[in-house]
């Protein structure tokens, strides 16, 4: 199978198996999105959703938000993983979106890496989820998944998977993409392992071919 045959392979299944393919992280604003994104790094979507009510029930907005100190945010965010950290960060970003754009999450990706606590990753997820923007955010699972099926070949870092994922899927279809490789990863090619059985794309896989001859 070539690498343009794998990829639509991959593209017909997960049309017919997950034609609508979202964020898990619950949000109804972009700042909200934003700041479940920065808080999502290294920990699971399920807990992030489990903290993120009473957080926002308390800074509904990056101008309530920004009044408060890391350390009064750190009290509603203590349980996910490094809290210290993403309560500093959510913090100066949140006054920095006050101070410097209007209190409205930006648009442009430049402006949101600029923030505090905004990687590539995640200035491409938001652009991604809120506005449709044709890119391909990696995360852990999408680096392990892209690899195993043979998506990316010997890219030895997300940036380099990136590439070479949004050189390999249509430009209009990578905002769903970039979901259906996290949710496959999350629940069916799963780090330890994969559910392979489970799986419908093991007749495209490399992993999988390449461990049952």
């Amino acid at each position: 199978m070539t690498l343009k045959e794998r990829y639509q392979y991959v593209i017909e299944y997960f049309s017919q198996a997950m034609p609508t393919a979202e964020s898990e992280l619950n949000f109804s604003t972009p700042f909200e999105l934003l700041v479940a994104v920065v808080l999502s790094a290294q920990c699971t979507d399920k807990r992030v959703n489990m903290t993120t009510p009473a957080l926002f029930a308390a800074y509904p907005t990056a101008e309530a938000m920004s009044k408060a100190s890391a350390e009064e945010i750190y009290e509603y965010i203590k349980s996910i993983s490094y809290p210290n950290n993403k309560a500093k960060h959510l913090a100066t970003l949140s006054r920095q979106i006050v101070e410097r754009f209007g209190g409205e999450v930006p648009y442009d990706p430049k402006d949101l890496e600029s923030l505090q606590g905004v990687g590539r990753k995640t200035a491409n997820v938001v652009g991604a989820v809120l506005w449709n923007r044709e890119v391909m955010p990696v995360d852990t699972h999408v680096f392990r998944v892209a690899a195993r099926i043979g998506l990316s070949r010997n890219a030895r870092t997300p940036l380099a998977t990136e590439r070479q994922l949004e050189r390999g899927f249509p430009s209009e279809l990578l905002p769903i993409a970039h979901h259906w490789l996290i949710l496959h990863g999350r629940y069916v090619c799963v780090a330890r392992k994969p559910k392979c059985e489970a799986c419908g794309l093991t007749a495209a896989c490399k992993y999988y071919n390449a461990n049952n001859k």
